[in-house]
């Protein structure tokens, strides 16, 4: 389906929340022997601006960041904080374990110019969590650097966060304004997390890609965090339900569904490089090891899917 069918789907882009709209992940580009490739971080970077994103996140979970050095992460956070140089807002990711390193994290991103960090609790490996005393010490210590936090609440960090917690989170620490709720029934989350923090839960979004993207503003959701295969198709959805249009918001929703599920359910973080690829913004969609490439038919059939709504992202580069 090409441009002119696309049309027919665009909602009101007006957003006015200020902690709303789509902040996809930038995924990380490396070339085919797996090396970093800066050119081609700046042109995934461009391309996310052009997708008319309203804020970009790095070095998050979608970015590989189990898979990058210490100083391949610091080169990423500096490339990618000078080249956006303010054209939108970006949020870097400043996870760990140790609290001195997310602290160090947090205020390398505010002096780089950052406009928000995003946190999950603190974790390591299966068995080493923080207590709900120790996360929002933690939480509280990051917030010191002078940025607005976004809470990551993820299965991938094994550490359960109940509403009370993310309640008592948001009214205690005064940087945390923004709950990024992606565990299993989100929505019910978010509905109770908005009910019981009000006015505290400033900015209440949902991610994995977005697969629950209807339901979860449905509950109250302002924004969603994607990943940057096609932001610019789900902004409309998002626009149009903060605008009262439901409607429109569903229409968009479902003709994006079976690219999202596809990605959610077959790709994860490869299915963005894949579509950037095809599109000429990355030379390569490389992911370093243990994590396999992606099995030619789901390619295809990713690439198919894609086909059909003509992403920007599928395009940019030709």
């Amino acid at each position: 389906m090409g441009i002119a069918a696309r049309a027919c789907y665009q909602a009101p882009m007006s957003i006015t929340h200020t902690y709303s709209g789509v902040w996809p992940v930038a995924p990380t580009p490396f070339t085919d022997t797996g090396a970093l490739d800066p050119e081609g971080m700046k042109r995934v970077l461009d391309c996310m601006i052009d997708q008319g994103v309203d804020g970009i996140c790095i070095l998050a979970n979608f970015s590989e960041q189990f898979l990058l050095s210490d100083d391949e992460r610091d080169q990423l956070t500096r490339l990618s904080l000078e080249h956006v140089d303010g054209r939108v807002p970006v949020i870097v990711t400043a996870s760990h374990f140790a609290t001195e390193i997310v602290v160090a994290r947090a205020k390398q991103a505010a002096d780089l110019g950052a406009a928000m960090i995003m946190l999950m609790p603190p974790y390591h490996g299966a068995l080493l969590r923080g207590t709900p005393d120790q996360i929002i010490e933690q939480f509280a210590a990051a917030g010191e650097a002078g940025l607005p936090i976004m809470i990551q609440d993820a299965p991938l960090s094994g550490t359960d966060l109940p509403v009370d917690l993310l309640v008592r989170v948001a009214r205690e620490i005064e940087a945390v304004k923004c709950f990024k709720i992606e565990c299993a029934q989100a929505a019910n989350k978010l509905r109770a997390l908005i009910a019981a923090g009000g006015d505290a839960i400033e900015g209440p979004f949902d991610g994995e890609e977005g697969i629950t993207l209807l339901a979860d503003l449905d509950a109250g959701a302002t924004g969603c965090m994607t990943s940057a295969m096609i932001p610019d198709l789900v902004r409309p959805a998002i626009a149009a339900h903060l605008s009262g249009d439901r409607d429109t918001a569903k229409e968009v929703y479902e003709r994006v569904l079976p690219l999202i599920n596809h990605e959610n359910r077959l790709c994860g973080f490869r299915a963005a490089k894949a579509v950037m690829m095809a599109g000429g913004v990355i030379k390569s969609d490389f992911c370093r090891h243990p994590i396999a490439p992606l099995a030619p038919e789901v390619r295809a059939t990713l690439l198919d899917l894609a086909v059909e709504l003509d992403p920007i992202a599928l395009g940019w580069g030709k």
